[in-house]
């Protein structure tokens, strides 16, 4: 029943874009999948979050991607992997200090869908960014099912859409 959701906002989203001068940009931001406990900064997925990733590449499998991006970090890359072989689009690292990030993308991948991959405080702040609003705050610990999509054609000016998986 998710997935038909995902879909039907994903297939709406061309006829809103036909209606709007400027074409919507979607943005698909999630935070990577459970992490292992290993005592390193840069741990692998546990199992849980491994199960978790190949669901998002199940949610996600209708969608056209023109980008996936993740912090160079192990978690946030195998977060996407599989859903990026299944799509075969490469995935890329992003700087999360990029102050330019969003409007790069945004003139990048016009009227496309991204994906970033992120983290518990990077999330809800690109989330904030695009919509204009302070709205959404860090994410708690063992929060790691939300999908925030946002469309928008400009940053500031976005529409989000919170979902779980």
């Amino acid at each position: 029943m998710k997935n038909f959701f995902v879909i039907a906002f994903l297939l709406w989203l061309p006829i809103q874009a036909c209606s709007q001068s400027d074409p919507l940009t979607t943005f698909i931001l999630i935070r990577h999948a459970e992490k292992a406990s290993d005592g390193t900064r840069d741990p692998e997925l546990s199992d849980i979050g491994k199960e978790r990733a190949n669901t998002l590449a199940k949610v996600l499998a209708e969608s056209k991607l023109a980008a996936i991006i993740t912090t160079p970090y192990k978690r946030t890359r195998n977060t996407v992997k599989v859903l990026a072989a299944n799509m075969g689009v490469t995935v890329e690292d992003y700087d999360f200090n990029n102050t330019k990030l969003l409007q790069e993308l945004l003139r990048k991948y016009k009227g496309q869908t991204i994906v970033v991959s992120g983290h518990s405080n990077t999330t809800p702040i690109l989330v904030n960014k695009l919509i204009g609003e302070d709205k959404y705050q860090i994410l708690e610990e063992n929060e790691y099912d939300k999908i925030f999509v946002v469309t928008c054609t400009k940053i500031g000016n976005g529409k989000e859409l919170i979902l779980k998986y």
